[in-house]
C-alpha cells in the first residue's frame, strides 16, 4: 500500500503536466467541493464570529509580528505568538470585559429608572419651562411621558416598530457564556495564525493565484491591506477615544460614563461620529445644571476628537484605503446590520476593496484592471 506524504510547505509538490478533467469530472468537482465547503461553514457557523476576528487581529497584527520574529527569530513558534495573543487578551478583552461589566451596573440603574417610569411616568425637566414655546413642550411630554398610560402607549409603540426589549436574567448569562467561548476560540485562532503565518499566506497566496490569476492575487492583497487600514485606523482609534471619554465622562460626574464611553468609541468610526456622544454628554450635565463640568467635557471631548481625526487615524489608515464619508457610513451600518460587530471591520473593509477596484478600473491606480490606452478616452 502506497503511504500517503506528510503535510509540507505549500507549493513543495507541484503537477509535471495539467491535470486532465473530462466536463463531466470538472461539474463534479465543482460540484463536490461547493457542497463540502458549504457543509463545513454549517458545522463552524456557531463560531464563524469568533474565528473571523482572530483572522482580522492576525491580519492587522502580522507585519508587527513579523518585525519581532526578524529581531528574536527563536521565538518565532511560540513565545511571540503567545505574547501577541496576550497582547490582544490585555489591551482588547479585560478592558472589555470591565467596559461590560459597568454596563451590567449601569443597565440594572436603567432597568429600575425604566419600572419607576413605567409605575409613576416621568416628569418634565425643569429646563423645557425655559424653552421658547415651554409651556407647548411640557404639556406634550405630560401627555406622551408624564403618565404610566403614556409610558405604556410609547413602549407598544416601539416594540410594534421592532425595537428593544428587555431580556431575562438567563439569557444574558447564556449569551455571555456563548461569547465568552466565541472569545475563547478568537484568542486560539489569533495564536494559531501568528504561528503558523507563513504557510497559511503562501497556501491563500497560491491558491489565490490557481484560481483567480494575477489580478485576484492583486485584489487579495488589496483586501488584506483594506482590512489593515479599517481594524488600525477605525477599531483601535475609535476604542481609544472611547476609553478616554469614557474616563472623561466618569471624573466629570455623567450618568452611565461606560454606556456613554461605548456609545463614543462605536460612533468615531465614523468620521466627526463621536461629536454626537460628546454631545449628548454636554447636554446631560447642562440639563442637571452642572456647567463647569460641562465645559469641561466639551474641551476633553474636542480635543480628543481634533486629534484622533485629524494626526492619530491618518497615520493608521493608508492613503488607498480612505474612503469618502458616505461610503464609511454605509460601510459600518451596512455591515453591523448584515454581519452583527464584526460588520463593523468587514463592512468599511468591502467598501475599501470595492473601491479601490473601481479606481483601479477607471484608471485612477495602477494595476491589473486599468483599462486599455485606447479605452480611456
Amino acid at each position: 500500500m502506497q503511504e500517503e506524504p506528510s503535510a509540507s510547505r505549500p507549493g513543495t509538490w507541484t503537477a509535471q503536466r495539467p491535470h486532465q478533467w473530462s466536463k463531466g469530472q470538472r461539474t463534479a468537482a465543482i460540484g463536490a467541493a461547493a457542497l463540502l465547503i458549504g457543509a463545513g461553514l454549517w458545522t463552524l457557523h456557531s463560531f464563524l464570529h469568533g474565528l473571523g476576528w482572530g483572522a482580522i487581529f492576525a491580519t492587522s497584527l502580522w507585519p508587527m509580528h513579523q518585525r519581532c520574529c526578524q529581531r528574536w527569530p527563536g521565538g518565532r513558534r511560540l513565545l511571540l505568538p503567545l505574547a501577541f495573543t496576550l497582547f490582544i487578551l490585555l489591551v482588547f478583552v479585560i478592558p472589555l470585559v470591565m467596559v461590560v461589566t459597568a454596563l451590567v451596573h449601569d443597565s440594572s440603574s436603567v432597568l429600575q429608572w425604566l419600572a419607576a417610569a413605567r409605575a409613576q411616568g416621568v416628569p418634565a425637566p425643569d429646563f423645557l419651562y425655559a424653552l421658547p414655546h415651554g409651556d407647548q413642550l411640557v404639556a406634550w411630554w405630560q401627555s406622551a411621558l408624564g403618565t404610566p398610560e403614556g409610558i405604556s402607549r410609547l413602549s407598544m409603540h416601539a416594540q410594534g416598530q421592532g425595537g428593544f426589549q428587555l431580556v431575562t436574567g438567563e439569557r444574558i448569562v447564556g449569551g455571555l457564556t456563548h461569547r465568552i467561548l466565541l472569545v475563547s476560540f478568537m484568542l486560539l485562532t489569533l495564536f494559531f495564525l501568528l504561528r503558523d503565518g507563513d504557510n497559511v499566506t503562501q497556501a491563500l497566496r497560491i491558491a489565490t493565484r490557481r484560481a483567480f490569476g494575477s489580478a485576484g492575487e492583486n485584489v487579495a492583497r488589496q483586501a488584506v491591506q483594506a482590512i489593515r487600514g479599517t481594524v488600525n485606523g477605525l477599531v483601535i482609534v475609535g476604542f481609544g477615544e472611547g476609553f478616554i471619554l469614557g474616563l472623561t465622562y466618569m471624573l466629570a460626574g455623567v450618568t452611565h460614563p461606560a454606556l456613554l464611553g461605548l456609545l463614543t468609541a462605536l460612533l468615531s468610526a465614523i468620521p466627526m461620529g463621536a461629536v454626537v456622544a460628546v454631545v449628548v454628554a454636554v447636554g446631560m450635565q447642562v440639563a442637571a445644571g452642572h456647567m463647569a463640568a460641562a465645559i469641561v467635557v466639551a474641551a476633553v471631548g474636542g480635543a480628543v476628537i481634533f486629534v484622533a481625526d485629524h494626526f492619530v487615524r491618518p497615520v493608521f489608515i493608508g492613503g488607498a484605503t480612505r474612503l469618502p464619508f458616505l461610503w464609511v457610513l454605509l460601510g459600518i451600518l451596512g455591515g453591523i446590520e448584515a454581519w452583527g460587530l464584526i460588520g463593523l471591520v468587514l463592512g468599511p473593509a468591502l467598501m475599501a476593496v470595492l473601491m479601490l477596484l473601481w479606481r483601479e478600473f477607471v484608471g485612477a491606480v495602477k494595476g491589473p484592471l486599468n483599462p486599455a490606452a485606447t479605452d480611456s478616452e
